[in-house]
């Protein structure tokens, strides 16, 4: 496949990108709500502008580590169709738990299958990375 023979994480890239979309897209909805409601620093007590500063802020906080842990993988060579399943599942995830905190600061189903989804691909991806570094382990003992 071209994936392994390929020096540059064209598969995390493509996965970076549309997290980088998402990001942008939660930060201007911010922007907007700033410029309706005409709140210059912080949500000024209106909660919707709070919802919407806290799930950009909630993304951000996961999509860093979640694309490091991809990139890792790919660098390790891991099979292109596991990167895309991780990759799939991480921006599903993050685009509802997204949606469900935009709707609601209580329990939504978005957010909760979002965050679940997260935490799932992301303890994945660190059990594949964690068996690629015992493997090595084994391999270079002998």
């Amino acid at each position: 496949t071209p994936h392994k023979e390929s020096v540059m994480p064209l598969i995390t890239g493509f996965y970076a990108a549309l997290a980088t979309l998402l990001v942008l897209v939660l930060a201007a909805r911010i922007v907007w709500l700033r410029n309706v409601r005409k709140i210059g620093m912080g949500d000024g007590g209106d909660q919707q502008l709070a919802r919407a500063i806290r799930v950009h802020a909630n993304a951000v906080e996961y999509l860093p580590l979640a694309l490091l842990l991809l990139l890792i993988l790919e660098l390790q060579h891991t099979a292109a169709l596991w990167l895309n399943v991780f990759g799939i599942s991480l921006i599903v995830a993050r685009v509802l738990h997204a949606l469900g905190l935009s709707g609601s600061s209580g329990y939504s189903f978005g957010r909760g299958v979002g965050i679940v989804l997260t935490w799932l691909a992301m303890l994945a991806m660190l059990g594949v990375a964690l068996w690629h570094y015992l493997a090595l382990q084994v391999l270079l003992a002998r």
